[in-house]
């Protein structure tokens, strides 16, 4: 066990020593994702096809202009009284236009690539603000493992000097070996834990090499300035952040433009019962040139030059029932983004109120566990004199020192919960920024 834990503690102590000289803070990463985040780029390659989507749109509202030539060269024996043998060659141009009079559908598909243009910006916006709170989470996480990996050591180092205390009482007769077994119990389980801490932490680092595509490691980071640190209450009502939510939160707002997509598209269904007019001319020349000229043959060269312009009208009449079909598919997916979007609203009203709660719970927590720490503190410190004169057991001893480390811990994760918790209930709101980013960064230290 021991040189199990040796081992991994000298793989996470090399891995913080490469990078020690380059540390980074909270907007270093940041910097660094917001170019190389898969997500993000993802979310504008989409946005930036959307919008060309809209120009292949309307393109079919404009006019249509094809420009075609063709140059043949025929041999062809004629075998009469002239005995005639030779060959041509033929050559044709000419030019259409056509330009749609009236399709409906065509404005409706229009209509819809705009729709779909915003509702990949929308994803964008989305992204844009997710990736604030993903650098974040994956930021805090790492010091909220590292902390949890000091605290398991020091606790795993008072340990093992009880033990070796309790080990000296026994040689000399002044405890009984059940306090050594309970010292040894307690010293083994905290190194499972140190180990299980130590892995913890390496894992942390894969949520911001997901982000970056580098890696980083706790001792790289900036930590968090506790003198710095403060736990303000929210200030607005709860109402009020509901209100917020409504009019700003962007997954509310692309449900509603998703909706509005399945209307439109219920639109484009019917347009199939209707007629469609469309303008169309062409004109059109064309070249033959004989290598023998059998006049009674029709073998002569010629010129000629046609041109047409019309209108075109469809109306379709029956289709074996595919537009009726298509119009109920494009109802019923309708109703289901109706639901969707119903969905949308009680999900964010549900996301509001428990960010909202985690905040204050937060709050709590943090003053909870402050006070915890120092409680934890002075009952180990009674609990080690009561030891030393005989009316406390070396159970009591384990169990102070346990608590006071586990505090310790839970009150450095109730700070990274009250952060976290903040910028989730600004993310519902659709309000999570970059300045948010800055304000956090001002209460980070290098080590």
């Amino acid at each position: 066990m021991k040189l199990k834990i040796s081992s991994l503690a000298l793989t996470v102590a090399c891995s913080l020593a490469i990078f020690s000289a380059n540390a980074q803070d909270l907007m270093d990463i940041y910097k660094e994702a917001l170019q190389k985040d898969t997500q993000l780029n993802q979310a504008k390659a989409n946005a930036d096809a959307a919008h060309a989507g809209i120009s292949q749109a309307t393109a079919a509202l404009l006019p249509q202009i094809d420009v075609v030539g063709s140059l043949t060269k025929t041999r062809t024996n004629y075998v009469d009284a002239y005995g005639a043998r030779g060959s041509n060659k033929v050559a044709s141009a000419g030019a259409t236009l056509s330009q749609a009079i009236w399709r409906h559908s065509s404005w409706v598909n229009r209509s819809i690539a705009e729709k779909t243009a915003t509702l990949n910006d929308l994803a964008y916006a989305d992204a844009q603000q997710n990736l604030v709170l993903r650098v974040s989470t994956a930021y805090f996480n790492v010091l909220n493992a590292a902390e949890t990996l000091k605290y398991q050591q020091a606790n795993n180092q008072a340990l093992k000097r009880q033990l070796d205390e309790a080990e000296k009482r026994l040689n000399v007769g002044l405890i009984a070996e059940t306090d050594k077994l309970e010292a040894q119990a307690a010293y083994d389980l905290s190194t499972a834990q140190v180990i299980s801490a130590e892995n913890s932490l390496i894992n942390s680092y894969e949520q911001i090499r997901i982000l970056t595509g580098t890696t980083v490691t706790a001792n790289q980071l900036a930590e968090l300035d506790i003198s710095k640190f403060d736990t303000p209450k929210v200030n607005e009502t709860l109402k009020m952040l509901i209100k917020r939510a409504e009019d700003n939160n962007i997954a509310l707002q692309q449900a509603v433009v998703s909706r509005d997509i399945a209307k439109d598209n219920i639109t484009l269904a019917r347009t199939g019962h209707e007629p469609t007019l469309d303008f169309n001319a062409n004109i059109k020349t064309g070249y033959t040139d004989y290598t023998n000229e059998v006049p009674a043959a029709g073998w002569v060269d010629s010129n000629s030059w046609s041109k047409s312009v019309g209108l075109t009208l469809n109306i379709p009449i029956y289709h074996g029932g595919e537009t009726s079909a298509a119009v109920d598919k494009a109802t019923a997916n309708y109703v289901a983004q109706s639901e969707a979007l119903e969905n949308a609203h009680r999900s964010l009203l549900s996301n509001v109120n428990n960010s909202f709660n985690d905040v204050n719970a937060a709050i709590s927590k943090v003053k909870a566990y402050k006070n915890s720490v120092a409680s934890a503190k002075s009952a180990l410190d009674a609990t080690m004199a009561g030891y030393d004169v005989g009316t406390r057991t070396m159970t009591d001893v384990l169990d102070a020192t346990q608590n006071l480390y586990n505090a310790m811990q839970q009150s450095a994760q109730a700070r990274y919960d009250y952060i976290l918790s903040r910028l989730n209930l600004l993310y519902t709101q659709g309000d999570l920024k970059v300045e948010h980013i800055n304000q956090i960064n001002s209460s980070l230290i290098a080590k």
